[in-house]
C-alpha cells in the first residue's frame, strides 16, 4: 500500500479483510465499529478540514483520538462506558495496522497505550410488577401498531432478549405450539432458545395471526413492513412510557430503555428464586460474572438475608450529657 492511500486502504481492509473474513464478526459489531469511524472521520474533518478519504496515519495520532473522545463526552454528551466502547473499536484497528503495516507501529503503540476510562458503577435500572403492568397497558389495543408495542413489550418483558434479537425476529423464530418458544442468534453468534410463558403466548399467537407475514419475515414490522430500526424501537417504548407514568408515577424517576427490560426479565428471574447460572443461560450470558449485577440490584434480597442473621446482645445507652451547657447544644 503506499503511503498516500494507506489510511482509507487500511480501513477498508480492517472491514473486509479483519473483521469480515478473518473474524466473521456479526453485523452488530461491524455497525458499532462503522459508527465508531464514521464519527472519528466526521470529527477529524472539522478540526483538519480535510476530507476523510484525504487524511493521513500520521494525522491520526493520540492528540486527536483524546480530543475525539473528549468530544464524544462533552458535545455528544456520551457516558464514559459508551466512550469506552468507541476506544476499543480504534484500538483494534490499530492492532490491525501495527500488524500490517510496521513503519506505523510507533503510532499504534502510542494509540494502544490510551487507557480506557474508568467510571462509576451503578446499581441496574429494572421495573417492578406494577410498573410493568402499566407500560403493558399503555399501547392502545384498537390500532394495528398498538397490538404489535404490546406484543413486542411483553415479548421483551419475559424473555429478556437484547434490542438486536428483538428487532431480528422473524415469523419463523416464534414457536407457540408445545413447548413455546422464541430463537434468537445472539451476542457472540450463539444460537439460543427461549422458554415462552403461558400469558406470552396467548398475545403472541393472536399478534401473529393479526400479522400474516411468511416465515422470513420480520415478527414485528414497521407499518411500511419492514423490520423495526432501534431508533423505532426507542421511539414507541418513550411513548408507551409517556401513557405510563400517568398511571404509575414512579416511572418518572427512572430513565427506560429496551436493555431496562432485558434487566427486569432477569430481577424477575431472580426474586422467584432462580439462580445465576440459570439466569446466565436464559439471557445468553457468556460469563456468570455478568449476572452477579442483578445480585447486587435488588435491595429486598439484602433486607432478607438481613433479617436471617442474629443480632447482638449488647445492652443500648441512651447518652446523657453530664454539662449543661453541652445539655444546651444537644437541644438546639
Amino acid at each position: 500500500m503506499n503511503s498516500a492511500a494507506s489510511f482509507p486502504a487500511l480501513l477498508e481492509a480492517f472491514f473486509t479483510d479483519r473483521l469480515m473474513r478473518q473474524r466473521q464478526a456479526s453485523p452488530h459489531t461491524i455497525a458499532s465499529y462503522r459508527d465508531t469511524f464514521r464519527l472519528l472521520l466526521q470529527y477529524a474533518q472539522q478540526q483538519l478540514h480535510k476530507a476523510p478519504s484525504d487524511l493521513t496515519m500520521a494525522e491520526l495520532d493520540t492528540p486527536l483520538v483524546g480530543a475525539f473522545l473528549e468530544h464524544l463526552e462533552q458535545q455528544r454528551h456520551n457516558s464514559a462506558r459508551s466512550r469506552n466502547v468507541r476506544l476499543a473499536a480504534i484500538h483494534s484497528f490499530f492492532r490491525y495496522v501495527a500488524l500490517h503495516e510496521p513503519q506505523h507501529s510507533a503510532l499504534a503503540q502510542r494509540v494502544l497505550a490510551m487507557p480506557s476510562k474508568r467510571h462509576i458503577r451503578r446499581p441496574i435500572e429494572f421495573l417492578t410488577d406494577d410498573e410493568v403492568e402499566a407500560l403493558l397497558a399503555a399501547p392502545d389495543q384498537a390500532t394495528w401498531t398498538g397490538r404489535r408495542d404490546r406484543a413486542l413489550l411483553l415479548l421483551a418483558v419475559q424473555t429478556g432478549l437484547r434490542a438486536s434479537e428483538l428487532l431480528g425476529l422473524r415469523c419463523q423464530d416464534i414457536a407457540l405450539g408445545r413447548g413455546a418458544h422464541v430463537r434468537c442468534l445472539g451476542k457472540g453468534r450463539k444460537l439460543r432458545c427461549t422458554p415462552l410463558r403461558a400469558d406470552t403466548v396467548t398475545v403472541l399467537r393472536s399478534w401473529l395471526r393479526e400479522r400474516q407475514g411468511e416465515p422470513a419475515d420480520p415478527a414485528f414490522p414497521s407499518t411500511r413492513g419492514t423490520p423495526l430500526s432501534h431508533d423505532a424501537l426507542q421511539y414507541l417504548l418513550a411513548g408507551h412510557l409517556a401513557i405510563a407514568q400517568r398511571q404509575c408515577p414512579s416511572l418518572t424517576r427512572k430513565r427506560v430503555t429496551p436493555h431496562v427490560l432485558r434487566h427486569t426479565a432477569a430481577m424477575t428471574l431472580l426474586q422467584h428464586g432462580a439462580d445465576s447460572s440459570t439466569i446466565a443461560l436464559f439471557l445468553g450470558h457468556e460469563s456468570l460474572e455478568t449476572t452477579s449485577i442483578y445480585v447486587h440490584a435488588d435491595p429486598k434480597l439484602k433486607e432478607a438475608a438481613l433479617a436471617k442473621t442474629v443480632p447482638t446482645r449488647l445492652r443500648s445507652h441512651r447518652y446523657r450529657p453530664t454539662d449543661r451547657l453541652l445539655a444546651f447544644l444537644k437541644s438546639l
